[in-house]
């Protein structure tokens, strides 16, 4: 399986960090917050990655390289000088992700999950990883019952940024900027998204205090 991490965003909440250094790039634990899912992918057997890029994208290559440092084959899919968002950046990097369900991932997450867990082939169109509610996002995104996903408003838990997705689940969509929710919630509609709940740590870091948070945690260990 192929794995794609999202790194095109601005950070614009993780400014003034931001400003000349892309999230995924910015160091926490003494390594760069990209290179925690890198190795995890390493692990995990996955060995083909493609990374998207936009903002600050000429800083990437230089210091991730081709990917032979990690044991992996890293490739570039650059987006231009604005970020296409979720939806469109995995559209515009379909023809390097190929026609087998791919790992998507995004790259200002840091976790403990194990992508070896993740279904290689899923029955449905996307396979989301669930997690806890985090305080700042109390009001999750989507409910889980026995591993099928809905848009039910109840016991909702959040949306971890770790999937498998089917290249079907973008059939037919134009190329450009598209978020990611709309794809999402219409295939749950159709009863085509399963998942599951994971209870281990993760952390969405977003703001300049998240990061710093898990940086002194992780210099602890």
């Amino acid at each position: 399986m192929k794995a794609m991490i999202l790194a095109a965003g601005k950070g614009e909440r993780m400014q003034p960090l931001t400003a000349h250094t892309p999230k995924p790039l910015l160091r926490v634990g003494g390594k760069m917050l990209i290179e925690y899912h890198l190795e995890a992918l390493r692990r995990s057997d996955i060995e083909d990655v493609v990374i998207n890029l936009s903002w600050l994208a000429e800083q990437f290559e230089p210091a991730l390289g081709d990917g032979s440092r990690y044991g992996l084959r890293i490739r570039y899919s650059y987006e231009g000088p604005e970020p296409l968002e979720t939806a469109g950046g995995i559209i515009a990097a379909l023809p390097l992700l190929g026609s087998a369900p791919f790992l998507v991932v995004n790259g200002d997450i840091w976790t403990d999950y194990s992508f070896a867990g993740l279904p290689c082939q899923p029955h449905a169109m996307a396979y989301l990883v669930l997690v806890n509610n985090p305080p700042h996002h109390p009001q999750g995104d989507f409910a889980l019952t026995d591993s099928q996903v809905s848009n039910a408003n109840e016991q909702r838990l959040t949306f971890s940024g770790i999937a498998v997705y089917h290249p079907a689940l973008f059939a037919g969509l134009s190329p450009g900027v598209r978020a990611l929710a709309p794809v999402l919630r219409a295939a749950i509609g159709q009863g085509q998204v399963s998942g599951e709940h994971y209870a281990g740590d993760w952390r969405d870091i977003g703001t300049p205090q998240r990061l710093a948070v898990l940086d002194t945690e992780l210099a602890g260990r």
